[in-house]
């Protein structure tokens, strides 16, 4: 397992760390805008005119028309019907499962499946690949107990950087009514059209309806969590007491996020210059599980991270989720990478064989 290091500064293509200048490949800040001086320019605009937190209940009886505005811009930038912020992805998951488990429904869940869509701590995920989990589903599905059954999973595996394919949405039954609960943490802003995320990649049924949550702390730099659905749904989830009770996403976030998409479609292009400057790099390789155009790199050679680590470059590569879990190590690209930081990384990597 690796070692921890304490920084006094927020990471970006690079750190310091006792004094040392390093590389900097890990972490889920994938189009860098937590770094982006325009966008932290645009932040300390909507603070000026918001201050740091809008301390009230969405559902006051005083309101801020930014949280319309911006919501209706993420559901653009989604390519959604609507969207719906709160003030954490785990916060946005949760709040669905809540309303959902309020109607009785039963629950199937995806290999992998992230906490923030669990209904308890001790949620038992299945232990079969996705492919396999997926080849049982219209059968399960069929077989539930409740008439209305939600199917709950991640988008991908950002881990271990394996697609997963949504294909079998088309195999599911016609007649039982579904969710399908997405968390998307890791696509939005990365993968889909333009990064808008899984939703549009998914398929469509008239018996499925189809909710998408997701961290806006990761490719898209706000402190906060969304909720993609139909409207009727959305306000429905917004009149629930675990809504009405939470803290809302600062609202200065959202201001410099409905003017800072030209910051995004630049990130993302960026982003993805630099993916296939990497990709070329190493070529058809064995040592990387990784999915085309995606930034995260996974290896099973734990030991590359001492070897890169001593060639001043840090990369991801600790025991996750939990402390007694084996190390999940990978390279994570980011918008903010130079050229000859991928150069400098691939060149070190050709270095080492074994």
């Amino acid at each position: 397992m690796s070692s921890y290091y304490s920084i006094d500064h927020l990471p970006g293509r690079t750190i310091q760390v006792e004094g040392q200048d390093y590389l900097f490949f890990s972490g889920t800040a994938y189009l860098g805008m937590a770094q982006n001086p325009a966008f932290q320019a645009l932040l300390a605009e909507g603070m000026a005119r918001y201050g740091t937190m809008f301390g009230s209940s969405r559902n006051g009886n005083l309101q801020l028309s930014i949280y319309e505005e911006a919501e209706a811009q993420l559901a653009a930038f989604a390519k959604a019907e609507a969207a719906l912020t709160l003030s954490s992805g785990m916060l946005a998951g949760q709040a669905v499962v809540s309303w959902l488990k309020a109607q009785g429904l039963g629950f199937l869940y995806g290999p992998k499946a992230h906490p923030a869509i669990w209904q308890d701590p001790n949620t038992s995920l299945p232990t079969l690949s996705f492919a396999d989990w997926t080849a049982q589903l219209p059968e399960l599905v069929a077989a539930a107990a409740t008439p209305h059954v939600v199917i709950a999973l991640n988008s991908l595996d950002a881990l271990c950087s394996m697609r997963y394919s949504f294909d079998w949405v088309s195999q599911l039954p016609d007649g039982p009514d579904i969710t399908l609960l997405v968390d998307d943490s890791h696509g939005l802003g990365v993968i889909g059209p333009e990064g808008s995320g899984i939703g549009p990649l998914i398929p469509r049924r008239p018996n499925v309806r189809l909710i998408v949550t997701a961290s806006l702390a990761k490719a898209m730099g706000m402190p906060g969590g969304v909720i993609f659905a139909d409207p009727e749904t959305l306000q429905s989830i917004r009149h629930t007491a675990f809504f009405g009770a939470c803290s809302p996403i600062p609202p200065a976030y959202l201001y410099a996020f409905g003017r800072a998409q030209t910051l995004y479609r630049t990130a993302f292009d960026r982003l993805q210059a630099n993916i296939a400057r990497f990709e070329s790099r190493i070529g058809p390789s064995d040592r990387f599980q990784h999915i085309p155009a995606y930034p995260v790199f996974y290896t099973e050679q734990d030991q590359l991270y001492s070897y890169l680590l001593a060639n001043r470059i840090l990369i991801y590569s600790f025991a996750y989720p939990t402390p007694a879990d084996k190390p999940n190590t990978r390279i994570v690209i980011s918008a903010l990478h130079q050229p000859e930081d991928i150069e400098q990384l691939a060149d070190c990597l050709d270095g080492k064989t074994g």
